[in-house]
């Protein structure tokens, strides 16, 4: 049975946490500050802001070493939240698959607010996770924890479409934040 350790406690971590016990699935929760404590889960979910991920992958990469990591961030320039803080050509995940190259980095929950994964819903739709990455057996074994768990879920593609998923969480970052939709609301698919 496939294990999670989330390390950060805030909306989205709690938000994660509640799809994967809906799955029946163990998790594990850390605090970004509980570097000490080891990391039990097959998969590792770095739900914290994009600006933590270095500390962590520099506390914790014998940990991460060979680990599934998904990351959840959407690199944004918190000082004008007007842009991406990548390079066009690259993302937060691709990075994260440089800095720990024996891991199998996915994308995915950057499209999500913590309300709709928490929830399972967005309106009236099933909230969908998009998942990108190179290894097939990293996205089914996340897949399987989030359908059990009530979510759909839509391969987007390699990791290099991070870099779009990137792009689909910042537009609906600002929108949010220009109040054009509320925080518990955000884009549904139907098919």
């Amino acid at each position: 049975m496939t294990t999670l350790s989330i390390i950060g406690n805030g909306n989205m971590g709690q938000a994660i946490t509640a799809v994967a016990q809906r799955a029946n699935t163990e998790v594990q929760v850390l605090g970004h500050s509980d570097g000490d404590v080891a990391l039990t889960g097959d998969i590792v979910v770095l739900a914290v802001p994009h600006t933590a991920v270095g500390e962590i992958i520099e506390t914790r990469a014998d940990q991460l070493a060979g680990k599934v990591i998904v990351d959840l961030t959407n690199p944004v320039d918190f000082s004008t939240m007007d842009s991406l803080v990548i390079p066009a050509d690259s993302s937060k995940a691709a990075e994260i698959a440089a800095a720990v190259p024996t891991a199998k980095v996915l994308k995915a929950f950057n499209t999500n607010f913590a309300g709709t994964l928490a929830e399972g819903t967005v309106g009236p739709l099933q909230t969908t996770a998009l998942i990108a990455g190179d290894d097939a057996d990293a996205k089914q074994s996340l897949t399987d924890v989030l359908t059990a768990g009530g979510l759909k879920v839509i391969d987007a593609g390699a990791l290099v479409r991070a870099r779009e998923l990137e792009a689909i969480g910042f537009l609906q970052i600002t929108l949010a934040a220009r109040e054009q939709f509320g925080w518990s609301e955000g884009f549904g698919v139907i098919n």
